[in-house]
């Protein structure tokens, strides 16, 4: 399981209305907070996921009142955008087109995607989402900037 955690003063996502490509409707949106693309593989489980959210939420990357990052997101209220990223799995060893094989299956994916949402909004009260599988489009206010990469194999070693 991959995160890509990125802390935002603002942050959106669209997706398009159906049939009209051109129309837009945002299914989420936060300010102040964390944008978390979440990538899951074909051997991802609710363990991983777990570990992976301990670590997200007990990152401590919020600047306290003398500007050192100092404070986790419960601390400043913060809010979380999830949105589902296959891409996040892309090998591109070989040649120039990316494979997806590492990435998990739909069904398991989309499953452990919701177990993610599902868990992050017992300790978070905003938590917003993006539609699993859809076209999206993503806003954002990169506060920071400040980027995190959390990877399973390292933190569930």
């Amino acid at each position: 399981m991959r995160f890509i955690i990125q802390r935002v003063k603002h942050a959106n996502v669209q997706v398009e209305e159906q049939g009209h490509r051109s129309t837009n409707k945002t299914v989420g949106e936060i300010e102040n907070g964390l944008l978390v693309f979440v990538g899951i593989s074909a051997n991802d489980n609710k363990e991983t996921a777990d570990k992976m959210i301990k670590k997200l939420l007990g990152l401590r990357i919020f600047e306290d009142m003398n500007g050192k990052t100092n404070l986790d997101l419960q601390s400043v209220s913060g809010s979380l955008l999830i949105i589902s990223q296959f891409t996040l799995y892309a090998d591109c060893r070989k040649g120039n087109r990316p494979s997806f094989i590492q990435a998990g299956p739909p069904d398991m994916a989309k499953e452990l995607y919701e177990y993610i949402l599902d868990e992050c909004k017992k300790t978070v009260p905003i938590v917003q989402h993006g539609i699993f599988g859809a076209y999206m489009k993503v806003s954002l206010v990169n506060d920071g900037p400040f980027t995190i990469i959390l990877d399973s194999d390292e933190i569930c070693r």
